[in-house]
C-alpha cells in the first residue's frame, strides 16, 4: 500500500484525492490544512482518516510514503523543502516556485534526496500532446523552423466558473499581494511547457509584453489589490534558431479553456489542440504541395497521477520532475524581466 498526505485541502485537492483514491494499492491516509473545518470537510468527503494542522505535525507523525503538494503558489518552496528532507516522495503543484533561485534549489534538494519527485503541469495528460512529441521526436516533421501556441480562457467575461469579483479562488489570481505571477505564472506555465515539450527543444531567448487592465474602481476589491497581468505575449527563439509566438490571457471571449499549438517543420506540420475538454491532432504530411491536413489518432495514455505511483514503484519515469519545473520557472522569470525592460529580449 503506497500511503498519500494532501498538503493543502483547496478546490484542486479533490482532483488528487479521487484520482489517487481510484489507483489499486494506494490510500489518501491524511491531509494538512491550517483552517480546520475545511480540512474535517475534506477528509470527511474522502474518507481520510487523519487530519493536521500544520506540515510539522505531519512530518513528525510519519506514516506516509509520498505527499502530493496541493498549497498556493507562493507556498510550495516552504512545504516542499521539509519534505524532501525527510526523504518523501513528492508530487507538487504547478509552478514549482515563484522565481527561479527557489525553484533551482527545490530540483537540487529532490535529486539529493533521490525521491521520486513530479510537478502537475496537467496538460502533459492529453493525448494529442503526447502523441504529437513522439511523432517529432520520430522525425515526422524534420527540423522544426516556426510554432505558434496559446492558452485562450476569458472568466474575466464571463461566469462560467464563478464570478471572479466576489469570489476569493479568483480575486488571488489578480493579486501580486496574494502571491499571484498573474497569466504569465498561472497558465504561461502550461502552454510554455505544451510547446516547448513537443518541439522537444529548449529556450534559447524570450521577450515578453504584459498587460493589467482595469477592472474594478481603484483597482482593488476588498483585500485585493487588482495588479497581476491578465494577457502576456512571447516570442520565443528556440535552441535550433526556429521562432514562435506564445500568448496567454483571461480575456480570450468565446475561449473557456482552450490550448493551441501549430508546429511547422521542414517535413510536415501538425496542429495540437485541446478546446472544450477534447484532445484533437491533426496534421500536414506527405504530399506537402496539396497542403492537406489530416486528423491523427492519438491514445489514452496515463495521467498525472498515475505516472506518480508507477514511478514510486519502478513502473516509470518521473516525468515532468523538479528539473523541468525549475527550466519552466526560469522561462517565466526571463519573460518577466523581459516585460519589465520593455520587451527586451533576453536568454534563457
Amino acid at each position: 500500500m503506497i500511503r498519500i498526505l494532501i498538503i493543502g485541502t483547496g478546490g484542486m485537492a479533490n482532483n488528487h484525492a479521487t484520482e489517487f483514491n481510484k489507483i489499486e494499492g494506494v490510500k489518501v491516509v491524511a491531509g494538512v490544512d491550517t483552517r480546520p473545518e475545511q480540512l474535517k470537510a475534506f477528509c470527511e468527503k474522502h474518507g481520510i482518516e487523519h487530519g493536521f494542522a500544520s506540515l510539522a505535525e505531519a512530518l513528525a507523525w510519519g506514516e506516509f510514503d509520498a505527499v502530493t503538494n496541493v498549497t498556493p503558489d507562493a507556498a510550495h518552496y516552504a512545504t516542499t523543502m521539509p519534505v524532501l528532507a525527510a526523504g518523501k516522495h513528492i508530487l507538487c503543484e504547478k509552478p514549482l516556485a515563484t522565481n527561479e533561485a527557489q525553484a533551482d534549489e527545490m530540483a537540487a534538494a529532490a535529486a539529493k534526496a533521490g525521491v521520486v519527485n513530479m510537478v502537475n503541469l496537467s496538460y502533459r495528460n492529453v493525448a494529442a500532446l503526447q502523441q504529437a512529441a513522439k511523432m517529432v521526436r520520430e522525425g515526422a516533421i524534420g527540423e522544426i523552423r516556426h510554432f505558434e501556441a496559446s492558452y485562450l480562457q476569458s472568466w474575466l467575461t464571463q461566469p462560467a466558473w464563478g464570478h471572479w469579483d466576489k469570489e476569493s479562488q479568483w480575486l488571488w489570481r489578480l493579486s501580486t499581494k496574494h502571491g499571484s505571477k498573474g497569466v504569465l505564472g498561472d497558465v504561461g506555465i502550461h502552454i510554455l511547457d505544451y510547446a516547448t515539450f513537443i518541439a522537444g527543444l529548449p529556450v534559447d531567448e524570450i521577450s515578453c509584453r504584459l498587460a493589467t487592465f482595469h477592472k474594478a474602481p481603484g483597482d482593488q476589491i476588498g483585500e485585493y489589490p487588482l495588479d497581476a497581468n491578465d494577457s502576456a505575449t512571447m516570442q520565443v527563439v528556440l535552441g535550433n534558431g526556429a521562432l514562435g509566438t506564445v500568448a496567454a490571457t483571461r480575456f480570450a471571449t468565446g475561449h473557456l479553456n482552450d490550448l493551441r499549438l501549430r508546429l511547422y517543420g521542414t517535413k510536415g506540420g501538425m496542429e495540437v489542440l485541446w478546446e472544450r475538454n477534447v484532445s484533437t491532432l491533426r496534421a500536414c504530411l506527405g504530399d506537402l504541395e496539396k497542403a492537406e491536413w489530416r486528423e491523427v489518432e492519438a491514445p489514452v495514455l496515463a495521467n498525472i497521477y498515475q505516472r506518480f505511483i508507477a514511478a514510486i514503484r519502478g513502473e516509470g519515469a518521473a516525468d515532468p520532475d523538479f528539473a523541468r519545473g525549475a527550466q519552466l520557472q526560469q522561462m517565466l522569470d526571463r519573460a518577466e524581466q523581459s516585460a519589465a525592460k520593455g520587451g527586451l529580449s533576453l536568454k534563457v
